[in-house]
């Protein structure tokens, strides 16, 4: 019932009139999209997240123990748990750089309004809402709000990199599977 109320008031806001004045005042407040939470930021590399994470107390951060590398691509993962107001956190590297840090609130001590209501008065209105997901970007970073309740921070030069090299490796395996059944 929660939700459904929120989405009609999110629909109902969207119709009110504003007027240029009062645009200009919102867009004077907001501020540039973050590219950080806290002293976790895109873009870091290991060892400056592995420091980051032990010296923050809202992180439960283990050491090595909570990192590891995927075979893909050589990258890095790095997950811990939280405390309070955060369940898990996420970090994927690539070139020992952070590309994506995404962080699973816990819900008894945080709701989907306050976190949407905070990122809205700080940046201004989502470029994207959904029942899904609220999407706030620039040219080079995208966060998200998500469901359930994950706040997403992704690089996204080296995530379409990413996308391009694996839409390249695809057509590259298709061809190979073309070249091996014209074998037969």
């Amino acid at each position: 019932m929660k939700v459904k109320i929120l989405f009609f008031l999110i629909f109902f806001v969207s119709l009110v009139p504003v007027s240029r004045s009062q645009a200009q005042e919102i867009s004077d407040s907001t501020q540039p999209l973050s590219r950080q939470f806290r002293e976790l930021s895109l873009g870091m590399n290991i060892d400056d997240l592995k420091t980051a994470l032990t010296d923050d107390q809202l992180f439960r951060f283990r050491g090595d123990r909570d990192v590891s590398f995927l075979p893909i691509r050589e990258q890095t993962l790095v997950e811990t748990t939280g405390s309070t107001y955060i369940r898990r956190a996420h970090f994927q590297l690539l070139e020992d750089a952070v590309f994506i840090m995404s962080f699973s609130l816990d819900t008894r001590f945080m709701d989907h309004y306050t976190v949407f209501s905070s990122f809205a008065q700080k940046y201004g209105e989502p470029l994207s809402i959904s029942p899904s997901e609220a999407v706030w970007e620039t040219d080079d970073t995208r966060v998200s709000i998500e469901r359930p309740l994950t706040v997403k921070y992704i690089d996204k030069v080296v995530f379409n990199r990413l996308a391009e090299e694996s839409e390249t490796r695809k057509t590259r395996d298709i061809l190979s599977r073309e070249e091996f059944l014209a074998d037969f």
